[in-house]
C-alpha cells in the first residue's frame, strides 16, 4: 500500500471519528435539554422556529438560572407560606378574582425569598423553566386567567382552575428538594 493510500485511509477515519464524535455530543446535549425541560423543549423549538436556536436558549436559560442564588426556605418560612396559601384558598368563596390576584402575589413573593427575580412574567418564566418546566404550563394558565380577570372576563371555574394551577406552582416552589 502507498504512503498516499494509507495517510487517505487515516485522514478518512479521523474525519468519520470526528464527525461522529460531534454527532453523539450534539445528540446527548439535545436529550439532556428534551429531559430536563419537558414540554417546554417543545415549546421553545415551536417559538424560536427551530431546534438549534431554541437549544441556544435553553442552555442560556440554564447559564443564567446557574447564576442566581437560590435559597432554602427554614421549616417555618414554609409553614407560613403555607397557612398565607390556606387563607387565600378561604378568600376564594367571597371573592375570587381577588383570591387569584392574591394567590398570583403569593406565589411572587415566594419566588422572590427564594431568589428568583420577579420583575417581569416572561423572566419568571425563563428562570422557572430550568428546574420548574413540569408545573410551567399552570403557571401559564393560571396567569392568563388573571390577566383576563383584571378586564373582567374570567368565569368563575375558570378563576377556580387558575387556583388550582397556581397551587401546582406554589406547592413545587415551597417543598423543592432544596428545602428539604
Amino acid at each position: 500500500m502507498s504512503t498516499n493510500t494509507l495517510i487517505a485511509i487515516i485522514v478518512a477515519a479521523v474525519v468519520v471519528v470526528v464527525a461522529l464524535t460531534v454527532t453523539f455530543t450534539v445528540l446527548a446535549r439535545r436529550r439532556h435539554l428534551r429531559d430536563r425541560f419537558g414540554p417546554e423543549y417543545e415549546r421553545t423549538v415551536e417559538e424560536k422556529g427551530g431546534a438549534l436556536a431554541a437549544e441556544r436558549e435553553l442552555r442560556a436559560r440554564e447559564q443564567r438560572h446557574d447564576r442566581l442564588d437560590l435559597k432554602e426556605l427554614p421549616a417555618e418560612r414554609r409553614r407560613q407560606y403555607a397557612d398565607e396559601w390556606t387563607t387565600v384558598q378561604e378568600h376564594f368563596v367571597d371573592r375570587p378574582d381577588g383570591s387569584v390576584a392574591e394567590a398570583d402575589e403569593l406565589v411572587s413573593r415566594l419566588m422572590s425569598e427564594r431568589g428568583y427575580p420577579t420583575d417581569g412574567y416572561g423572566r419568571q418564566l425563563s428562570h422557572l423553566s430550568v428546574e420548574h418546566a413540569g408545573t410551567l404550563d399552570h403557571y401559564r394558565s393560571a396567569h392568563d386567567v388573571k390577566v383576563r380577570s383584571a378586564d373582567g372576563r374570567a368565569t368563575t371555574e375558570e378563576l377556580r382552575g387558575a387556583m388550582v394551577h397556581y397551587r401546582a406552582l406554589f406547592t413545587e416552589l415551597l417543598t423543592d428538594e432544596r428545602n428539604r
